[in-house]
């Protein structure tokens, strides 16, 4: 009989997964959800491909909010889409990685370089939690008309502030104020705007 990890919780693991709580992804739920968000997203890279205008309903079924004028190429990788938000004006360049198993909200008017990573699942630390398969995530929050250069990635729970410009290639583990330059591994502040 397999260990219940989480008697006495009632709660099922997608339950705790959008409580922001260890889970351990193999509730049936978790799994219908990422299926569908696979499905959409390689039909709208397949819309794209023939028609960008047309294919928007499709990213718009599979993000949970998508802003008026705001764009994004495919390839799009996303775990479910419908925890991501993007703003109003806001381009997104090829190949995004945004694994939103919490919420990742993109402010209006934000440039996206290719290759950006937006991660908010977390693992624990120690090994054997992390033998036993447990997950959770913090949301990532990003303000409006920000520039993320190609390729940064940003990990779980960050805010980026108004206006902030991210290197290429800098790796945000922290929080970024608003008005500011940020570059490097770990990404720290070079100058203000």
């Amino acid at each position: 009989m397999p260990l219940d990890h989480f008697a006495p919780d009632p709660r099922t693991n997608f339950e705790r997964m959008l409580a922001g709580d260890l889970y351990i992804a193999d509730d049936p739920e978790i799994t219908r959800r990422q299926q569908r968000a696979v499905r959409l997203a390689t039909r709208y890279q397949a819309a794209y491909a023939e028609d960008a205008a047309a294919a928007r309903p499709i990213l718009a079924e599979l993000l949970g909010a998508l802003g008026e004028e705001a764009h994004v190429r495919p390839p799009l990788y996303v775990d479910y889409g419908d925890n991501i938000t993007i703003g109003a004006g806001t381009f997104v360049n090829y190949n995004l990685t945004a694994l939103d198993v919490a919420a990742i909200t993109i402010g209006a008017d934000c440039q996206i370089g290719p290759g950006v990573q937006l991660l908010t699942p977390t693992h624990p630390l120690e090994a054997q939690p992390r033998r036993d398969k447990f997950e959770a995530a913090r949301p990532i929050t990003i303000g409006d008309n920000v520039w993320l250069g190609g390729g940064t990635i940003v990990l779980p729970g960050v805010t980026i502030g108004d206006n902030a410009v991210v290197g290429a290639g800098a790796v945000v583990t922290k929080d970024v104020p608003a008005d500011v330059v940020a570059v490097g591994n770990p990404a720290r502040v070079v100058r203000r705007l």
